[in-house]
């Protein structure tokens, strides 16, 4: 089922430094993180956004930049935010390569009258694998320009959130595999 009214943002601006190499590069099977993450979010999304720290010409999706004096994924979800065109944006990690579309369609489910749509698994929220509303962008901005904490956290304290539980979240996906990132060497070695 495709979400139209939606872009998926997929964020591979990150530095990696705990896998010591650029994860959206990193293969498994026979495709990049990055190719198996958008090419997933391609089955869903009318249109595919790849967040990014500076442009990279080998790709053939749209993508967006961080502003120079912000980095980080609070900066990517900024810049997808500005670049789409439709209400709503799903924001999913290039490292979580497992992400089902059931879990994508069973979380687009809740988005009324929320601004936010965030899965939480083992009590955590997964804000990078959670769907954000258009009018998000100036909460998010505020949280970039100012001084101090620049964090999701600070961004779902200040938006009216729907928390999925994992026994909603069990439905579409039973071992909640959709939400193993890979961090570090050891994840891609314990595939």
């Amino acid at each position: 089922m495709i979400i139209r009214n939606c872009t998926a943002i997929v964020m591979a601006g990150g530095e990696s430094r705990r896998m010591g190499q650029d994860k959206s590069n990193l293969i498994l099977g026979d495709k990049s993180l990055l190719q198996t993450v958008a090419g997933t979010m391609e089955q869903i999304f009318p249109e595919v956004i790849i967040s990014v720290r500076q442009l990279r010409p080998e790709m053939n999706w749209l993508q967006v930049c961080d502003l120079p004096a912000h980095r980080g994924p609070l900066a990517g979800l900024f810049a997808g935010l500005q670049k789409a065109e439709t209400p709503w944006v799903f924001a999913v990690a290039c490292d979580m390569p497992f992400i089902k579309p059931q879990v994508v369609n069973c979380l687009s489910c809740y988005r009324n009258d929320v601004e936010a749509v965030v899965p939480l698994v083992q009590g955590y929220p997964q804000p990078l694998a959670a769907f954000y509303a258009k009018e998000s962008l100036g909460v998010v901005s505020e949280i970039l320009y100012r001084k101090g904490k620049q964090s999701f956290r600070e961004l779902l304290d200040q938006l009216k959130v729907y928390y999925v539980s994992e026994y909603q979240l069990r439905e579409a996906d039973p071992t909640l595999q959709s939400f193993r990132d890979l961090d570090t060497p050891e994840d891609l070695t314990s595939i």
